[in-house]
């Protein structure tokens, strides 16, 4: 360690820090000293105490300890999983080289980076390039790639929690070891928020052998402040909601109290109308606020961006556009709307505010309807106990396995042995058997065993020397194309019939409107005039009544971590302490819940068996969040009509389900305790459900990212539609003639793992198979199965109809009680 102290790299550092008034934390030095002795490492620290600079400045004084032993050319690779963080993180560097004295050039390469700008790169690359997953993996389908990698000292992985569970982190294991193999004495970092499986996160990052690894925590813990804005009153029968606009006049204080606040909502179309709804309650603060997500124009986003660290703006409406390290000095507030999903994302949220270290993060919960209130006080509890989620990492991706082979033959070609042992070394391909990795050759060269009629399949071939290439230039241009992992829904872009571009729509959306209608995006109130090829063209409107979007990728589902404490703290509901305010606020909708049926404890399962004129309502609730709670319904619906054929409507919500027949449910306890046993389980589940098209539809993902259908071509994109009927074909015929390719396979294993949450769904009924079943009879609705009964309305009218029917039902039951 003295030996480090007293390093002329380490000494610059020290002097630099010094006349900025600057202390380095404990956790930036000991990753400073431990690059020093070549290990890699994992870094896990609060927002805003300096990540960056723990990693980026070990790099630096290495430099400067060992410059020999640093090339022309890329020295650090720094990925990114977000383009919006590249610019400050470049800007962050930048100042620090110049400061110190150095020449490096640091560089921002990503989608948005023009052309031009990439040629010259490519002709000297930068010391330190900042980049993404998917922009990483361009680089290798350039010819001649390898020499830019060859003498790459450092890669380090930002957000890792970020990319870890999802396919973007395989991209990011397959460019390490692609990168590891040309430059083998590379060091890996990581940099990330505290997740409940740090261990595994930093094996999966660095699973090599070779590797002296370390994980580097920071003592230093981020106060957090969460405030729970309460209504005036309790409503008694909630509904998903119905508080919205009543605390609007909450919420507008809170923004003049602050100087800069930004307002996160879990979807777009919900940024999209509170950006109306605060506008409506304070119209002074127009100019003052904006609104900001990923569907809106970049070059707004940007501007948006700047006027928040400008200070410019009082209020921000957001989604998790802005979730993830974005370094705003004068937000000094954040606002969540509505539920907070997951105590990670909760605690990210927060981090947005008093970004500097030792200051208090301050977020306000603003419920959109009473039981939210027992979400944010489970997340207390679960802070309070620094209980967080884990992320779980992908396996066995043959889509993206399939599209790296690829990219390597569109780029140098690849040898079939090298690659093999390549993959092995990954946590992503640690189990990959050499037959499946036959398939995967197979697959690339003559499209497997049922497409190898189709030409177009036949991407790539075996060279006279031993490489594996691609040799049409319109495959490989196409392949650079449509490189990533990310599949969103067909989007249309949204221009002015004048001229002018605002933003992005999703397909699905757009197509149910009509020439004349008004909607509103980005702030502003629009008239569809026309749909060209993939452009909506609209004008201005002055409608009172618009509609605003609905993005699909909107329902989050509540994590299990959540759920468990939401069960513990509905559990002690009625014997809350003072101190928490959000239950003592609840009591009198908990006391009715526990008069009219009960409020489960933690060892106990509720059932609600409740007849109005409506028909005969069976509600449970499993506490698991929305997927869960859905399939959990269909297979009840199954398992029910094996006793009698039923038809039912289904309504979900995270905390339950309602099932309604207008016929008498043939359920008694013993069947009810049958209905919910754990046997047969996950064979029923599939019965219950259209697996077979579940699949289908993950297919669309899979066929795009491993090549089966080209989603962008040059001048155009493939809708939606097309998209789905392509891949839907492809999926029937290797269903039928292939049933053991490995992308079949795939799109169940996807549907088994993600839609049906099987090992959750195994957990929840083995928890009701130890708890007590609780079953109740009612002729009215309670507080709990209230808000499920709207949300089975909620489709079938509108939102005045909805409002009266709501009112009915509640003089009904008032009526009924007394």
């Amino acid at each position: 360690m003295s030996k480090f102290k007293n390093s002329t790299g380490y000494k610059i550092i020290e002097n630099w820090m010094h006349q900025n008034d600057w202390q380095p934390f404990d956790f930036q030095y000991t990753t400073w000293s431990k690059y020093y002795t070549k290990h890699s490492g994992l870094v896990i620290a609060p927002t805003g105490f300096g990540k960056t600079f723990s990693v980026f400045l070990a790099v630096v004084i290495d430099y400067l300890n060992h410059p020999e032993a640093y090339k022309k050319g890329l020295k650090l690779i720094w990925v990114s999983p977000l383009r919006s963080l590249a610019k400050d993180l470049a800007k962050a560097m930048t100042n620090a080289v110049e400061d110190i004295g150095l020449d490096w050039q640091i560089k921002v390469r990503n989608g948005d980076t023009p052309t031009n700008i990439k040629r010259k790169q490519e002709r000297l690359m930068p010391d330190v390039l900042i980049t993404t997953p998917e922009t990483l993996h361009l680089m290798f389908s350039q010819k001649k790639n390898s020499r830019w990698f060859k003498h790459l000292n450092c890669i380090a992985v930002d957000e890792w929690h970020e990319l870890l569970g999802n396919k973007r982190g395989v991209l990011a294991e397959l460019a390490i070891a692609r990168l590891k193999q040309l430059s083998p004495k590379l060091q890996i970092w990581g940099i990330t928020a505290t997740i409940g499986n740090l261990d595994e996160a930093q094996q999966v990052l660095m699973p090599y052998k070779d590797l002296k690894t370390i994980q580097i925590k920071a003592k230093l813990k981020k106060k957090i402040d969460i405030i729970s804005v309460l209504p005036d009153q309790v409503e008694t029968l909630p509904w998903a909601g119905h508080l919205g606009r009543t605390m609007s006049s909450k919420i507008i204080p809170i923004i003049y109290e602050n100087t800069t606040t930004l307002i996160f909502t879990n979807t777009r179309n919900q940024s999209e109308l509170w950006y109306q709804i605060i506008l409506e309650e304070a119209p002074d603060l127009a100019g003052l606020i904006a609104i900001h997500h990923g569907s809106i124009d970049k070059k707004q986003r940007n501007f948006i961006e700047d006027a928040i660290a400008s200070g410019i703006l009082k209020a921000v409406i957001c989604t998790s556009s802005l979730d993830l390290g974005v370094d705003f000095k004068p937000v000094d507030c954040v606002i969540q709307i509505g539920s907070v999903k997951g105590i990670a994302r909760f605690l990210q949220r927060a981090g947005r505010s008093g970004h500097s270290p030792f200051e208090t993060s301050k977020i306000y919960f603003v419920p959109t309807h009473s039981l939210q209130l027992i979400e944010v006080a489970a997340v207390k509890e679960a802070v309070k106990q620094q209980q967080i989620e884990t992320r779980s990492p992908i396996v066995l991706a043959y889509d993206v396995l399939v599209q790296f082979l690829v990219t390597l033959a569109v780029g140098e070609g690849f040898k079939k042995d090298e690659v093999f042992q390549l993959l092995q070394q990954t946590h992503a391909f640690w189990y990959l058997t050499e037959d499946d990795f036959n398939w995967a050759i197979h697959f690339i060269t003559k499209g497997g065993n049922t497409l190898s009629s189709y030409e177009e399949f036949h991407k790539v071939i075996l060279d006279t020397d031993g490489l594996f290439k691609v040799k049409s230039r319109r495959i490989a241009m196409l392949h650079r194309m449509n490189i990533g992992t990310i599949v969103s829904d067909a989007m249309l872009m949204v221009k002015f019939f004048s001229g002018g571009y605002i933003g992005m729509i999703e397909e699905f959306f757009i197509s149910k409107l009509k020439k004349g209608d008004a909607f509103v995006l980005a702030g502003r109130v629009l008239q569809l005039k026309q749909i060209k090829d993939m452009t909506a063209l609209v004008t201005l409107s002055k409608s009172k009544k618009a509609i605003t979007p609905s993005w699909k990728g909107g329902s989050l589902p509540l994590t299990s971590y959540l759920t468990h404490f939401l069960r513990l703290k509905l559990s002690d509901a009625l014997h809350a302490k003072t101190s928490e305010k959000e239950l003592k606020f609840l009591r009198p909708l908990l006391q009715r819940q526990n008069k009219a049926s009960q409020i489960p404890k933690a060892n106990q399962f509720l059932v609600e068996l409740i007849t109005t004129k409506d028909g005969f309502h069976l509600f449970m609730y499993p506490f698991e969040g929305r997927l869960v709670n859905e399939i959990f319904a269909a297979l009840m619906a199954y398992r029910i009509s094996k006793f009698k054929p039923l038809t039912f409507s289904i309504a979900c919500n995270d905390y339950g389900f309602e099932l309604l027949s207008d016929q008498e449910l043939p359920l008694d306890e013993a069947k009810i305790h049958q209905i919910l046993s754990v046997e047969n389980l996950m064979e029923d589940v599939v019965a219950s459900i259209n697996a077979s098209e579940m699949a289908s539809r993950k297919f669309r993902d899979i066929a795009v990212i491993a090549g089966l259908v080209v989603q962008s071509q040059p001048g155009q994109r493939k809708t939606n539609k097309s998209l789905q009927s392509s891949s839907g074909l492809i999926f029937r015929v290797l269903e039928e003639n292939e049933p053991s390719n490995l992308l079949i396979r795939q799109a169940y294993t996807e549907v088994f793992n993600q839609e049906l949450e099987e090992v959750r769904l195994r957990e929840a009924f083995n928890r009701i198979k130890n708890s007590e079943i609780i079953i109740k009879y009612s002729k009215s609705f309670t507080p709990l199965s209230f808000p499920l009964k709207v949300d089975g309305l909620r489709g079938t009218m509108t939102n005045e109809d909805l409002q009266k029917r709501i009112e009915r039902i509640k003089k009904q039951m008032l009526k009924f009680e007394a």
